[in-house]
C-alpha cells in the first residue's frame, strides 16, 4: 500500500499518454503505464521504483480488468485513470467501411469504457478518485473527413457528462480534456488510416486532405509536454474541471461552437417555444 497517488495511464507508450507518464512520475507518484507494447513503454519511460508497465488492449474488457487487478496488488489504490489511448480512422464517410467506423468507436468510445467499468468499483470503495478522458475539440465541433472520429468523441463527451453525476455521490471526480492540435503521433502513419479512395466525387479533395495533414504532422502548435503538466496541475485540484479547453485552438472552438448554438437556438425561437400542447 502507497501513500503516492496512483495513476493508470493507457496508451503511455507514445505520445501525449507517455508524456503524462513522465509528468506523474517527476511529480512524485506511482504510476501504472499502460499499453498494448509494455517493452516499448519500459524503453521509454525507464526504471522507477513506482512505475509498473502492463500490456493492455483497451477493447478487451479482461485486460481492463487484469490492469485493475494488478494496480490494487502492487499499489493498493487507485487515484486517477487517464483514458488516452486511441486511434484515427480519417476521410468521407461514404468511403470509411463498416468495419473502420465500428473500430474507431470500439477504440475511442467502448474502449475507455471497459477500463472504467473495471476501474469504478476500486474508486466507490475508496470513495475517491478522478476519471480523467482525453477527448477532443472533435467531441465539440465536427469536421470534414472526421465523421467516425469525431461520432466516437461526440460519444465520449455525452458518456462523461451524463457519468459525472452518478458517481459524485462517491467522491469520484471526471474531466474531460479536448485538446487542439499537438505534436503528437496522432497523424503519423501508425496512428492514422485513411479511407480507400473509391468515390470520384471526393478524389481531388482527400487528395488536398491527406496532403494538408501529411505536412502538418510534426509541426502542430501544440506542446504535448506542456499539456501533459497543465493536466497535472488540474488533476491536483479538489475540484477539477469538468472540461478542459487544451491549447488557444481549443478554446476558440468552444467560443465558436457556443456562439453557434446560440445562434440556432435563437434562429427558430417562436416556433421552437410553440409545440406544447394546448392545454399545457
Amino acid at each position: 500500500m502507497t501513500d503516492k497517488a496512483v495513476w493508470i495511464i493507457t496508451g503511455a507508450g507514445r505520445g501525449l499518454g507517455l508524456d503524462i507518464a513522465k509528468a506523474a512520475l517527476a511529480a512524485g507518484h506511482a504510476v501504472v503505464a499502460t499499453g498494448r507494447d509494455p517493452e516499448k513503454i519500459n524503453a521509454a519511460l525507464g526504471d522507477h521504483d513506482d512505475l509498473l508497465t502492463i500490456k493492455l488492449d483497451v477493447t478487451q474488457p479482461e485486460d481492463a480488468q487484469r490492469v485493475v487487478e494488478s494496480a490494487i496488488g502492487e499499489f493498493g489504490r487507485i487515484d486517477v485513470l487517464v483514458n488516452n489511448a486511441g486511434n484515427f480512422y480519417a476521410g468521407f464517410f461514404e468511403e470509411l467501411s463498416s468495419e473502420q467506423v465500428h473500430g474507431q468507436i470500439e477504440t475511442l468510445l467502448f474502449g475507455p469504457m471497459n477500463v472504467a467499468r473495471a476501474v469504478l468499483p476500486v474508486m466507490r470503495k475508496q470513495r475517491s478518485g478522478l476519471l480523467l478522458t482525453i477527448s477532443s475539440t472533435a467531441g465539440i465541433a465536427g469536421g470534414m473527413f472526421c465523421a467516425a472520429y469525431a461520432a466516437a468523441k461526440f460519444g465520449i463527451e455525452g458518456w462523461i457528462e451524463s457519468l459525472a453525476p452518478e458517481i459524485a455521490p462517491y467522491g469520484i471526480r471526471t474531466m474531460l480534456v479536448e485538446p487542439g492540435f499537438f505534436r503528437t503521433e496522432l497523424l503519423s502513419a501508425d496512428s492514422t488510416t485513411y479511407a480507400q479512395p473509391a468515390i470520384d466525387d471526393y478524389a481531388q479533395r482527400t487528395k488536398e486532405t491527406i496532403t494538408a495533414w501529411s505536412g502538418m504532422d510534426g509541426k502542430q502548435g501544440g506542446d504535448p509536454a506542456k499539456l501533459a503538466n497543465a493536466i497535472l496541475q488540474l488533476a491536483g485540484l479538489d475540484e477539477p474541471p469538468a472540461r478542459f479547453a487544451a491549447g488557444a485552438d481549443a478554446v476558440q472552438t468552444f467560443e465558436a461552437k457556443a456562439r453557434t448554438l446560440l445562434a440556432q437556438a435563437e434562429a427558430h425561437r417562436e416556433l421552437s417555444s410553440s409545440l406544447a400542447h394546448d392545454d399545457v
